[in-house]
């Protein structure tokens, strides 16, 4: 007898994702703590040969392997081997009272005697956020918004402990920040690659969102290299990991995870207006800038000093209205502002200048331009070749200093 099988389009998708989740076997290693003072010359030896690899045909059903145990999916895996470094970090800041503030001034002190106060002169703001563990002796990167201008900052490990913590170093151009408390023997995470993302790539984010502590959420890579235009924050130099994973106040500093629990990403900007997506920085770029600011305490960005644009249509006819500029290209980054006294203006380009090159390197994205500056140094000599009015121009340009506001 033939039995008549009668599936909807949801549960054979349910049905097909299962047999994947169950397919494969031994993709996940023993669990791998980084020893101390290696983790940034891991991640050197990780970049350096990111180039040479080849990705996969199918990197969703590669990354997802085979349950483990009756409890165990790939996304437990990772979180019993990444959670146990992941902190919570309580940070204390005194601010002026916008109250006591507001009695100076003599209309309302009519109402309260010259030598009365009734309200305090300072507050106390207190703020949640998260950060991980990248050393054994207690080395802790987290964002530079959880613990800036703190005066207290408290770590919390997911086994209970708690240590006072100092704020070694704090970076606001890229919101990276690093925090060191005394102790040893500790849990570490392992460093892994954000150099070739694919969209559709699982992406777990550990965290402590809204006081929650160790939440774990689960989502999707939505997007590389997004702008810090596009993400609302232009003040920051970082090419964004853009994700669906749910990432909430208290998430930031937290790592975003590949499937294999390696960190990818430090999650930290949050779009008011966004519905379901986060933003995590690069944890190429999270690393190095903690490497500096735990060796110097402070980090010096390369500074060229122009305003670029990419280029479309309807992008060109707003600029040009914007900022009374004649740009006759449709597609391309376009230099829509120089910066005075800044090395690109000593060096001689121009608005209306489209970018072709830099260092040899052919770039069609204002993103792709920023990362060849920030991969530079203080001091270096930058060569960008562009085209001006149909003429094809090369200028030597010595990068500077980041000004710090």
């Amino acid at each position: 007898m033939i039995m008549k099988l009668s599936l909807s389009l949801k549960q054979l998708v349910i049905y097909l994702s299962l047999l994947t989740i169950g397919g494969g076997a031994g993709l996940f290693g023993s669990r791998y703590f980084i020893p101390q003072n290696t983790w940034f010359k891991e991640l050197r030896n990780v970049t350096a040969s990111s180039s040479s690899e080849t990705p996969v045909s199918n990197p969703v059903q590669s990354q997802v392997g085979a349950t483990i145990g009756d409890n165990m999916n790939f996304i437990a895996s990772a979180v019993q081997k990444t959670g146990p470094a992941v902190v919570r970090i309580n940070a204390t800041r005194k601010v002026a009272n916008p109250i006591s503030d507001a009695l100076k001034n003599p209309l309302l002190r009519r109402f309260f005697g010259e030598e009365e106060q009734p309200f305090p002169r300072e507050r106390i703001e207190r703020g949640t956020g998260s950060g991980f563990l990248l050393s054994e002796n207690g080395q802790i990167l987290t964002n530079a918004h959880v613990v800036a201008d703190t005066d207290t900052v408290l770590v919390t490990l997911k086994d209970g402990r708690t240590f006072d913590g100092t704020v070694v170093g704090v970076d606001s151009i890229t919101d990276v920040a690093v925090v060191k408390i005394s102790a040893s023997d500790l849990p570490t995470v392992r460093i892994g690659n954000s150099q070739n993302l694919i969209p559709g790539q699982w992406a777990i984010a550990i965290g402590n969102p809204l006081g929650l502590d160790n939440t774990v959420t689960i989502g999707i890579i939505s997007a590389t290299d997004r702008t810090s235009a596009q993400v609302g924050v232009p003040e920051k130099r970082v090419g964004f990991i853009q994700t669906d994973a749910a990432i909430n106040p208290g998430n930031s500093g937290g790592p975003l995870l590949n499937a294999q629990g390696d960190v990818i990403g430090v999650n930290t900007a949050i779009r008011a207006d966004a519905q379901g997506l986060g933003f995590a920085i690069p944890i190429e770029t999270a690393a190095r800038i903690a490497n500096e600011l735990f060796t110097k305490g402070r980090v010096q960005h390369p500074f060229l000093g122009i305003e670029m644009s990419d280029l479309s249509p309807a992008k060109k006819q707003q600029i040009n209205q914007d900022k009374n500029l004649k740009i006759k290209e449709n597609v391309g980054v376009a230099i829509t502002g120089v910066l005075e006294k800044s090395p690109a203006q000593r060096a001689g380009l121009l608005p209306e200048d489209m970018i072709q090159k830099v260092n040899g390197k052919p770039v069609k994205t204002s993103a792709q331009v920023q990362k060849l500056v920030e991969s530079s140094s203080v001091g270096k000599i930058l060569e960008i070749e562009v085209n001006r009015n149909g003429e094809f121009k090369t200028f030597q340009v010595q990068l500077g200093t980041y000004p710090q506001k």
